[in-house]
């Protein structure tokens, strides 16, 4: 059977925001978790910043955008399933600069791409001026926009990130993204159905929400239920992984025993998920 074509993996994955209820958009941290995670059945891939750093013993924000993007085509040729990429912040703060890494990434395979509105540049991360983060957006919607196939643009409001959870401000900043061109509206770090349907209610796209993070206890129903299309789990997949293997170092050089490979994936099993 031939692969999926680039713009056959897009129309699907632009499709899929547009379902009776929500999917699940599960974030690989390198091309083995996105070969596995393939292999369970899921529709679509997204990358994760956090993950990728984590891997290479790094914190989030410090990949820089050649890395990255040498990183998103590894995950995109891993499997045959759509790809969305963090792009984090677009790896600069002009609007001219995140429009350049949109047309970049379109050209590994990918079939959408976020960018969030919040600066790494200064330390601490903080939010962008309302107008320039709106002009970051239209840059990377137009450019996500001519691209061939057209991407998926989805748009990232960091408020609850960055230490100001002010829920009106986020749903200012996603309705302004909205008639800036965005096709998704994400808002991570909101936990309560209240607020999640009020974002919802509020905007004319597709709204992801994020579930992993502490606090955060809302099902894959309960969530469709209110609306929500796309449910990611940004770098909680990855967190589990190098928990375990935490736990597993803790117990060796605390204890001295071995029991954490009673928890461990028979290895049949695990090379059984891999393609031959």
């Amino acid at each position: 059977m031939s692969q999926p074509s680039q713009a056959e993996k897009t129309t699907a994955f632009r499709a899929l925001h547009y379902g009776d209820r929500a999917f699940v958009l599960p974030n690989p941290w390198d091309p083995g978790s996105a070969r596995l995670l393939a292999g369970l059945g899921f529709a679509a891939l997204a990358t994760t910043s956090a993950g990728y750093a984590f891997s290479w013993g790094r914190r989030d924000g410090s990949i820089g955008r050649d890395a990255m993007l040498r990183h998103v085509a590894e995950i995109v040729t891993a499997t045959d399933l759509p790809t969305s990429a963090d792009l984090e912040n677009g790896f600069g703060d002009e609007p001219d600069t995140v429009a350049e890494t949109i047309r970049r990434a379109a050209r590994t395979g990918l079939s959408g791409a976020s960018i969030e509105d919040s600066a790494r540049s200064a330390g601490a991360p903080a939010l962008y001026d309302i107008d320039l983060a709106v002009d970051r957006i239209r840059a990377a919607a137009e450019a996500a926009h001519a691209a061939t196939p057209s991407l998926v643009l989805t748009a990232r409001a960091e408020n609850y990130l960055v230490g100001k959870p002010d829920l009106g401000d986020t749903i200012r900043r996603l309705q302004a993204y909205q008639e800036a061109g965005a096709d998704v509206l994400y808002a991570p770090g909101l936990r309560t159905g209240q607020d999640i349907a009020a974002v919802v209610r509020a905007v004319d796209r597709p709204v992801n929400v994020v579930m992993g993070l502490a606090g955060s206890a809302l099902t894959l129903d309960a969530l469709s239920a209110l609306g929500v299309k796309r449910v990611s789990v940004g770098s909680a997949l990855a967190r589990a992984a190098f928990g375990a293997l935490l736990r597993a170092d803790r117990e060796m050089r605390g204890a001295g025993t071995f029991h954490f490979a009673e928890d461990a994936v028979p290895f049949a099993e695990i090379t059984a998920l891999f393609p031959a």
